[in-house]
């Protein structure tokens, strides 16, 4: 590993159970906004699905040396937020897994929010079921929205749409416009590689996928091995496009496009995967992985190492390590000429929610 750190500790933020990170700028200033899960309930024992669900989005502003919080959003046992913009229009697609503490109820709304100028405000509800993340993407000035949801649990029955969906933007709201096979659906990337438009799909129960967009529909271009999928991280470098895919229960592993397919180029590392952020300046290609937790939801271990890749002689190098509690996600702000990361952490080595999330600056 490098002697020279490339990561260096700005700021920690107070979170409880944070469980993204999602990155937007109003009138040219960073904002952060963080989804929140739970947190604890007094006097009961720590449980990962446990906690009070009746935390809000905590919305970060820069201030010019750090992070402010500048205003909160009403939500119930978040798991993601997306800004997007649609035209002269900032929008907030707020996924919320479930309300309860104690006993919880998976069949929830989630939110399409719109910036007034002043807050954000409801633009659609969305019934949903056990809701993990939302994806803007734009394909040839059509506007879609893809829901990754649902989950399989003997005491969690849908009374909501379960499967995992992709929304079509109609002029004024988002209509459903094709759903996807899925389980237990977890996270969406949309990325293009060789021309074509691709979506990859990761779930925790069912095969993980690669989309192709037709024109008309996405279509399955390819089928991933392994269940417990949680996210992706597609990037380009030289002649060749790599798609990173991180697995909570299995490997995390670096794929190489190589014809219609992509096949497996590099074993990052073992299970505990859970997010990426992906940065290059000059020469430099840096690749962000946190981990999430190892072990069984009744005896996890969520102090665990989080890795920094570099580039290196035609293979990803891990140069850093850094620890993290129960990491959920990672992001990539500029701010002026620095270069900053946001890790989001949600459970304390205690299985507690009460847990910074933290802000590092990387050097590269």
């Amino acid at each position: 590993m490098n002697t020279v750190k490339l990561l260096t500790s700005l700021q920690n933020l107070s979170t409880t159970g944070a469980r993204a990170v999602a990155p937007f700028y109003l009138d040219g200033v960073p904002h952060l906004a963080i989804p929140q899960l739970a947190k604890d309930l007094p006097a009961t024992p720590a449980k990962v699905e446990g906690g009070d669900s009746n935390v809000p989005v905590l919305v970060f502003r820069w201030s010019g040396s750090a992070f402010v919080e500048s205003f909160q959003i009403p939500a119930t046992g978040s798991e993601d937020v997306e800004p997007f913009w649609i035209g002269s229009d900032l929008y907030l697609a707020v996924a919320n897994l479930r309300s309860g503490a104690g006993s919880y109820e998976l069949n929830v709304e989630s939110q399409v929010l719109r910036w007034s100028g002043s807050n954000f405000e409801l633009h659609q509800s969305f019934p949903t079921f056990a809701a993990k993340q939302w994806r803007a993407f734009e394909i040839d000035g059509r506007h879609f929205l893809a829901l990754a949801q649902g989950v399989e649990e003997p005491n969690a029955q849908p009374r909501n749409p379960s499967a995992s969906m992709i929304f079509e933007w109609d002029g004024s709201h988002f209509q459903p416009f094709q759903e996807i096979e899925s389980v237990w659906g977890y996270n969406w990337l949309y990325f293009s590689s060789q021309g074509q438009h691709l979506l990859a799909y990761a779930d925790h129960k069912a095969p993980s996928r690669l989309l192709r967009w037709t024109g008309r529909v996405f279509e399955t271009l390819q089928v991933l091995d392994g269940d417990g999928g949680r996210a992706f991280c597609a990037f380009n470098i030289g002649e060749s496009d790599f798609l990173a895919f991180a697995r909570l229960t299995g490997d995390t592993v670096l794929f190489r496009r190589s014809g219609e397919r992509f096949e497996p180029y590099q074993t990052l590392s073992g299970p505990g995967g859970r997010e990426f952020a992906f940065v290059e300046r000059g020469d430099a290609r840096v690749l962000i992985q946190v981990n999430f937790l190892t072990g069984s939801r009744e005896n996890p271990k969520t102090d665990l190492s989080s890795h920094v890749y570099q580039w290196t002689n035609g293979e990803m190098k891990l140069v850093e390590s850094f620890p993290t509690k129960g990491a959920t996600g990672a992001a990539i702000l500029h701010v002026g000429s620095r270069i900053l990361v946001a890790v989001s952490e949600s459970l304390s080595a205690a299985i507690r929610f009460r847990t910074d999330s933290h802000i590092y600056e990387l050097r590269v």
